[in-house]
């Protein structure tokens, strides 16, 4: 099954809609790093990333990882290497914490979106990841923590992501 971005602020997956935020500049087919756009296409789904100090593991049938301190995501587009990859920090790459002080990483699952064999500057780090306001995101997909665990509970590794 596949989830389906229905509009801006709709998020699909069989008979349960969510409300979510997506990139303040909207959605793209031409995704570049930095743009604030959501990238428009079907992606699979990669682990499902948690911050186990406070929270449990989530009811899932997605591998469950627990997020350290030293986690981050690169988004370094001098970085061949490492780009839009999980990473180990280091003060050498650029990159997106994913240890935060604010809740918005205490779930997140991140889209495969250019993440096979990364082409450089076509954009990192899209998740699924936790919203309290809704707020526009910088090309993420963002749901309430419950609407997250909801979803988080109907997926599987073979949960598809549409993106139009």
């Amino acid at each position: 099954m596949t989830i389906i971005l229905k509009d801006k602020a709709t998020l699909v997956f069989d008979d349960f809609s969510f409300r979510c935020a997506i990139g303040m500049r909207g959605k793209s087919k031409k995704k570049v790093e930095g743009d604030k756009k959501t990238p428009i296409g079907t992606f699979s789904l990669g682990n499902l990333y948690y911050r186990k100090d406070r929270h449990n593991k989530p009811q899932t049938k997605l591998k469950c990882i627990p997020i350290k301190r030293d986690m981050g995501w690169c988004d370094d587009i001098k970085s061949k290497n490492y780009y839009n990859k999980l990473i180990k920090i280091s003060k050498n790459i650029k990159h997106e914490r994913l240890f935060r002080s604010d809740n918005k990483y205490d779930f997140i699952i991140p889209i495969n979106y250019n993440s096979k064999k990364p082409r450089i500057a076509k954009g990192s780090a899209i998740f699924i990841h936790l919203t309290k306001n809704f707020k526009p995101t910088s090309g993420c997909i963002a749901l309430r923590k419950k609407d997250f665990l909801i979803l988080a509970k109907l997926i599987n590794n073979k949960t598809k992501i549409k993106l139009s």
